[in-house]
């Protein structure tokens, strides 16, 4: 039984050792190297701070930032990565809840962790690469690690304006991988694209499959994703096969006409997650590449990156609605009433998720645990931990989970109960609206719909009133050259809400 990630990375270190694990536009780094910085950066941190510590890492997107998580691992301890590019009053806010006992920066980051509120040791990644490596040391290290160890915490937005750091463990993170990697078919001949931020949660993949299943990623430089043109010549050079993206990378170059002059000719595999895909979108990439896998995936960061996924064997129209599928290998999905009853087939209920891919709970943070990670209310004979998501499904006829948004997102407008994602899925069906938003200003009581695209607003409000009740017209309509994003991709919500007047 493997009781950490590291005992896979011994393995792929040693059975693929010349081969190259990851690559960025400047260097590539093999397994074999990879691992030995691993155990530098590991070795240096041991004689600093106690086995069980957390590890804040602020590095960027190059080879050895996963080193240097991995580094952390080595050393008994586990790692928060921490996004630079935030607001500094972020970055403090992140580093008064991991309480880490030290900061490992690259060199890149240096000065910014310097003016950070950070009373601890601040170390250099890219000076300690070369430590001598003691591996009676690092053995000792290794025997604190079980299972159920953490692994990392990656801070996500909290409803109260405090970051949440999610706690994720060796057994959640692969049982992860090797559920995904089973869908996909992930193997040492696969070369995956690297698109999300290395510290958000969808970068486990590109960095874990690798180091379970000897694959190999080339992180894509961020700059790439708005010159059409650049990625997918980016794409086929270093002849990428499968891509494990957000939504919103998935979407952009079909808006930017990327395929009107090349496509990704080695790609196989393309799994996305993080929102609800626009079907007009995704229709050109099947279109391209009629051959490829395509993956939707559901799930939160509080059930290891996704807990469901839907294979869309048919080609999509325009007004398609995928669903979110079936859960993956040692996951349970069970949908419950707010009384925490069972909800009726076919009826729609909150998601909660089971199984060992729950992850550890909040970071310092028992209160908010307790409240979202509860004992199966249908499970009295046992302890059994779920976790309830806030999301809503339903069953279709084919067993398959659909996705009727947030809970927090059903409002209740002149006495009618709506669902804002009902909303926005119609207005994407509209000629001309390329992206939207719908929100609510509860005082007001005003719908506003947000939108990107050609449309007028009396086409808009036209199309409504032809074939929606007239509580779901929406009041305001918005227009925008683009959305408002976090750095996760999703559309940042509270920069939207600046338009309420």
């Amino acid at each position: 039984m493997e009781t950490s990630i590291l005992n896979r990375l011994d393995r792929t270190a040693a059975q693929y050792a010349d081969k190259v694990i990851f690559k960025d536009h400047e260097s590539e780094i093999s397994f074999s190297h990879f691992n030995s910085v691993t155990k530098s950066v590991g070795t240096y941190l041991s004689h600093l701070i106690n086995d069980g510590s957390p590890v804040a890492v602020m590095s960027g997107r190059h080879i050895l930032t996963p080193a240097f998580f991995l580094g952390a691992v080595r050393a008994g301890c586990f790692y928060a990565p921490i996004d630079g590019d935030m607001p500094k009053a972020r970055l403090d806010q992140i580093l008064s809840v991991i309480k880490s006992p030290l900061l490992l920066t690259d060199r890149a980051h240096i000065d910014l962790a310097r003016e950070l509120d950070f009373d601890g040791e601040i170390v250099v990644a890219e000076d300690i690469i070369d430590t001598p490596i003691d591996d009676e040391l690092l053995s000792k290290r290794a025997l604190s690690l079980t299972s159920t160890s953490p692994l990392y915490v990656i801070f996500t937005s909290g409803s109260t304006g405090k970051p949440k750091g999610v706690i994720t463990s060796h057994l959640s993170l692969m049982t992860y991988i090797d559920a995904v990697a089973k869908v996909l078919s992930v193997d040492e001949n696969d070369i995956l694209g690297n698109q999300s931020p290395l510290d958000y949660i969808a970068a486990v993949r590109d960095i874990y499959l690798p180091i379970s299943f000897g694959a190999s990623t080339y992180i894509i430089p961020k700059n790439e994703f708005a010159i059409p043109t650049k990625l997918f010549e980016t794409l086929n050079r270093e002849k990428i096969t499968a891509l494990c993206w957000s939504v919103a990378g998935v979407e952009l170059p079909a808006k930017l006409g990327a395929f009107e002059t090349d496509r990704p000719l080695y790609l196989k595999k393309l799994c996305f997650s993080g929102s609800v895909i626009s079907s007009k979108y995704l229709k050109i990439w099947q279109e391209t590449l009629p051959d490829a896998l395509f993956v939707n995936q559901y799930g939160p960061t509080e059930a290891t990156a996704s807990c469901t996924y839907y294979i869309i064997r048919d080609r999509v129209s325009d007004d398609t609605i995928l669903p979110i599928g079936k859960p993956y290998d040692n996951y349970k999905i069970i949908l419950l009433n707010d009384d925490l009853t069972p909800t009726e087939r076919g009826q729609i209920g909150q998601i909660c998720v089971g199984g060992s891919c729950v992850t550890l709970g909040y970071y310092g943070n028992n209160e908010l645990t307790e409240k979202s990670f509860i004992q199966n209310p249908l499970n009295p004979n046992f302890r059994e931990i779920i976790y309830l998501t806030g999301d809503l499904g339903s069953y279709n006829e084919d067993g398959d989970l659909m996705f009727h948004g947030r809970m927090d997102r059903q409002i209740k407008h002149l006495g009618h109960r709506i669902e804002l994602g009902e909303i926005e899925s119609f207005a994407m069906g509209i000629d001309g609206i390329d992206e939207c938003c719908a929100l609510y200003h509860k005082e007001k009581e005003h719908l506003y719909l947000f939108y990107v695209g050609k449309a007028t607003s009396k086409e808009i409000v036209l199309a409504f009133r032809a074939q929606m009740p007239a509580f779901m017209v929406p009041r305001k309509l918005v227009s925008l050259d683009q959305m408002p994003t976090l750095p996760n991709g999703k559309i940042d919500m509270q920069k939207l809400k600046e338009y309420f007047k």
